[in-house]
């Protein structure tokens, strides 16, 4: 009798067991077919054996997507830096330095960020022709080297790692969605997002432009003489005060010049930020800000580099009517200066207007 109860147990046991085993091959072949759809699209241009489709930006995460741009070997000069670089065009520069350039700056890039970028460069296409670096305040981050990385995460394994390393990171939900807005965009179902060059102009269109908007954006709920009054009589900074400000991102900058030969152009320009974002005169954050720029103007002057500084209080930072907030200018102004750019490191111009001044020639 109980011989006969267990048969019915040990039935459905064997039917589990199938069950199981047909899950666990549909699993795995799911799994393989997706696998496999994204080794052949390729949305990150890192597999040898893909199909050759037309790899446009169809995402707008720049970490992720801008180093099939360096591996394309389109390219032979490039722009670092955060967002306060990325409406320079690189088609403006090509002409101005009959070279290619790719705008590699990045939304809050890191410095250690900006430095793997480069040194993805460095390792995939070679010493740039020309190199411009987009100076903001995370070269002068007392932090760099603890906050290498922000928020949205970075890739390492497309920057760094081995061929395959980088496979194993290509199965993933992110992955599997930019391959099939790829093989969309193939079909004109989804549009390039960002220009294959790197270059975005990820402000609202100049015809939206609303000056009071603007004017609330740089300046906020502080009155204007409050942000960009001389500061009440702060003390300058003693030799030893400045000897013991620690800048650990400015070895960065220094060790990734160096690797650049004489024939390089290397070029630090500090971006023109508003007024209202730069440190009042007179004050401690000044005068901080001041060693920091002595620094890499001596970097600068060591490694053969032009160093030209935009951030600085004049006509062009001082006008609300130039930018959207107190960080992003409007387009018409970076390609003035993209222009200005030009002349000041290949003619070393001085600024008639004084919107910059060349540290180092």
């Amino acid at each position: 009798m109980r011989w006969q109860e267990a048969k019915p147990h040990l039935s459905e046991t064997a039917d589990w067991r199938g069950f199981v085993f047909l899950f666990l091959r549909a699993l795995i072949g799911g799994v393989a077919v997706i696998y496999l759809f994204i080794l052949l699209v390729d949305p990150y241009g890192i597999v040898p054996f893909s199909l050759p489709l037309d790899r446009r930006i169809v995402s707008i995460n720049q970490r992720y997507m801008y180093p099939q741009i360096v591996r394309s070997g389109r390219f032979d000069s490039l722009i670092i830096g955060t967002s306060t670089s990325r409406l320079i065009d690189p088609q403006l520069l090509d002409g101005f330095f009959h070279a290619r350039f790719a705008n590699l700056a990045m939304d809050s890039a890191t410095a250690w960020e900006q430095q793997a970028m480069l040194d993805l460069f460095l390792r995939t296409v070679g010493p740039p022709k020309v190199l411009i670096v987009g100076l903001d305040v995370v070269w002068c981050d007392p932090n760099a080297d603890h906050d290498r990385i922000t928020f949205r995460g970075f890739p390492r394994w497309l920057y760094d790692g081995s061929p395959w390393d980088r496979y194993l990171h290509l199965l993933n939900a992110g992955t599997l969605e930019v391959a099939v807005r790829l093989v969309g965009y193939q079909f004109g179902l989804y549009r390039e997002r960002i220009r294959f060059d790197g270059y975005d102009a990820f402000v609202p269109l100049e015809s939206q432009y609303d000056a009071e908007r603007a004017r609330r954006n740089i300046w906020g709920d502080a009155p204007h003489s409050a942000l960009t009054a001389p500061a009440a009589a702060a003390p300058p900074l003693s030799a030893e005060e400045r000897s013991r400000l620690a800048f650990p991102a400015l070895s960065w900058l220094d060790a990734g010049l160096a690797r650049l030969p004489d024939g390089s152009l290397k070029i630090l320009a500090f971006m023109p930020v508003h007024v209202a974002a730069q440190p009042p005169p007179g004050s401690r954050a000044a005068a901080v800000e001041a060693e920091c720029k002595a620094r890499i103007a001596a970097i600068g002057r060591n490694r053969g580099a032009t160093v030209i500084d935009w951030r600085i209080a004049s006509d062009l930072t001082r006008t609300d009517t130039n930018y959207w907030d107190s960080l992003h200018y409007r387009v018409p102004v970076a390609d003035r200066l993209a222009q200005e750019l030009a002349a000041a490191a290949l003619s070393k111009s001085k600024s008639e207007e004084g919107s910059y001044v060349i540290l180092v020639r």
